[in-house]
C-alpha cells in the first residue's frame, strides 16, 4: 500500500500528531458514570456509524470479553471513526484472536489516525505475531505511526530474547536517522528498555553505542536527554562515566 503523508492525519483532526492515540477520542467526562456494558453491546451492531462509534468508545474504558467478536468486525466498517475507536477499545480488551485483524488493517489502511491506534493496541496486546509489521510501520509509516510502533515494539520484544536481538537494529537505525525527533526520542526510549533484558554482548554493545552516539550528536535537546535517561537506567558503566564527563565539561 502507498502511506500517507504526515498531514494526512488531518482527515481526522488537525491537533498534535504525537499524543496518546487515545487523546483524539474525546474523553468520557470523569463526572459522567461509566458506561453500562449492558446498553453499549448492543450498539456494536446498530445500524448507525455514530451509534457504533459511541459504543467502540465505551470500550475503550471498559473491559469486556463479550464486546471483543464484535470489535473485531468494526476493524472493517466504512467509517474510519468507527475503525480508529474500536482499535483503541482492542487496546484495552486485547485478545488473541484479535490480532490478525489488526495486522490485516495496519498494512491496508490508508487512515493514519486509525494506523496509529492500531500500532498501541499491538504493543498492549503483546504478541510476538506482531513483531514484524511493526518493525515495517517502524521504517515506512508516518511519523506519528513510527513513534508508537518504536513504543510497541519495545513492548513485545523484550518477551523473548531472539525478538530482542531482531529489534535492536531497525531501533538503532530510527535513532540514528529519523528525520523526527520525537521518533528519535521513543527510539531512545526503546532501546533502553531493551538493553536491560540484554547480556553483555555485541548487540548490547552496539546499542549503547547509539545511545552515546545519540547523547552527543544528537541536535535536539530532547533526544539527548531521553538517551541520557536510557543510559541512566540500564546502568552500562560506559555510559554512566560518558555522562559524568559531559556533565563536569558543562556539555549536557
Amino acid at each position: 500500500m502507498t502511506m500517507q503523508s504526515d498531514d494526512d492525519l488531518s482527515t481526522i483532526d488537525s491537533g498534535e500528531q504525537f499524543d496518546d492515540p487515545l487523546d483524539h477520542l474525546e474523553s468520557i467526562d470523569s463526572d459522567v458514570p461509566v458506561p453500562d456494558p449492558e446498553v453499549m453491546l448492543p450498539l456494536l451492531t446498530d445500524d448507525s456509524p455514530s451509534q457504533r462509534m459511541l459504543a467502540a468508545r465505551a470500550f475503550c474504558e471498559l473491559q469486556d470479553e463479550r464486546a471483543i467478536p464484535a470489535l473485531i468486525q468494526l476493524l472493517k466498517d466504512a467509517c474510519p471513526l468507527v475503525r480508529v475507536s474500536s482499535a483503541y477499545a482492542l487496546g484495552r480488551n486485547t485478545s488473541s484472536e484479535a490480532v490478525e485483524a489488526l495486522i490485516d488493517l495496519l498494512q491496508t489502511d490508508w487512515n493514519g489516525y486509525v494506523r496509529k491506534g492500531i500500532v498501541w493496541a499491538l504493543g498492549n496486546g503483546c504478541d510476538r505475531r506482531t513483531l514484524s509489521p511493526l518493525i515495517h510501520a517502524l521504517k515506512t509509516d508516518i511519523s506519528a505511526v513510527r513513534l508508537w510502533a518504536a513504543s510497541s515494539l519495545a513492548q513485545i520484544a523484550k518477551l523473548e530474547y531472539e525478538d530482542v536481538i531482531a529489534t535492536i537494529p531497525p531501533l538503532i537505525e530510527g535513532l540514528r536517522r529519523d528525520s523526527v525527533a520525537a521518533v528519535r526520542s521513543n527510539c531512545a526510549w526503546a532501546i533502553g528498555q531493551l538493553c536491560r533484558e540484554l547480556p553483555s554482548n555485541v548487540v548490547y554493545a552496539t546499542a549503547i553505542d547509539a545511545l552515546l552516539e545519540a547523547l552527543v550528536e544528537d541536535e535536539d535537546l530532547g533526544v539527548k536527554e531521553d538517551a541520557k535517561n536510557a543510559l541512566l537506567r540500564v546502568g552500562d558503566a560506559r555510559g554512566l562515566q560518558m555522562i559524568e564527563d559531559l556533565e563536569f565539561e558543562g556539555l549536557i
